[in-house]
């Protein structure tokens, strides 16, 4: 955490701390801290690191399912948070680039698939992510889907993003995640217009809170008050929160889900680290 803006050719005191992170490990660990059955297919690398994130998520309740690579390094971001709570990453991927189509279990009707969409992102890993997406709608499985970064999901192109995704259940994109993939400048008309591609969109506004679309249904809900300290894994918790309620009671009140999230996301923004 930064005590202020950066100082290009100098130097800035800040806290420097490590903790565990991911798209991915931080859905799964708070659906698991929130009563949810989850496992966590992925890759580590053969290292100290590796070792010990495995541990943090097992002992959180995550049924793991990782193949750890030889002579690779575990995935490692480093998240620069400035006063405010703001944050910017610098990601290393590492062992997470050789994520294979075998890596994912097959899934059975019932269950429910997660895919962070930096899987979707890389060359490495891409194959992998599209046969856990056609394995789940082949096996009758719902699937929800973040939309990642607006930086790699641009580099990628919109179009082909959305050509892939088509037929996931629930779509998770932030207001800029949105934007770029609809044209829309405003929040709503993004919403409605994903929500012409995907069954439901669950679109977070940060300070503005979050919005559900679905059909000709639109809601939306406002931020649970609280002190904004690290921003870092903010869509993650909204995410995680949000599935949980739905995945119990699927047919329940769109308000219910945005809320569910929009209280896990505040607890974790008020205290520094991902989850």
């Amino acid at each position: 955490m930064l005590s202020g803006e950066p100082a290009p050719g100098s130097d800035r005191p800040a806290a420097i701390r490590t903790r565990g992170g991911g798209a991915g490990a931080n859905v799964a660990a708070h659906l698991a801290h929130l009563g949810t059955a989850a496992a966590l297919a992925g890759c580590i690398g053969d290292d100290a690191a590796g070792t010990g994130l495995a541990a943090e998520l097992a002992g959180s309740g995550v049924h793991l399912l990782l193949r750890t690579v030889s002579g690779a390094a575990t995935g490692t971001i480093v998240s620069l948070v400035e006063p405010g709570g703001q944050r910017s990453m610098l990601a290393d991927r590492g062992a997470n680039l050789q994520l294979r189509p075998d890596d994912v279990p097959q899934l059975l009707r019932g269950q429910h698939l997660h895919l962070s969409g930096y899987t979707l992102l890389d060359p490495g890993p891409r194959a992998a992510g599209l046969a856990a997406l056609e394995a789940a709608v082949h096996a009758g499985c719902t699937v929800s889907l973040d939309p990642a970064s607006t930086g790699p999901l641009a580099r990628y192109g919109v179009d082909r993003w959305l050509a892939d995704t088509a037929r996931a259940t629930l779509l998770l994109p932030n207001a800029d995640e949105a934007r770029l993939l609809t044209g829309c400048a405003d929040p709503s008309d993004a919403a409605r217009s994903l929500a012409g591609r995907h069954r439901i969109v669950a679109l977070s506004l940060g300070a503005d809170g979050a919005l559900w679309a679905s059909g000709d249904v639109l809601v939306h809900r406002p931020a649970h008050a609280t002190d904004v300290v690290d921003t870092t894994g903010a869509g993650d918790a909204f995410a995680a929160g949000l599935l949980a309620a739905w995945l119990r009671f699927p047919d329940g009140d769109p308000v219910e889900f945005l809320d569910a999230g929009l209280a896990l996301a505040a607890d974790v923004v008020r205290r520094p680290g991902a989850r």
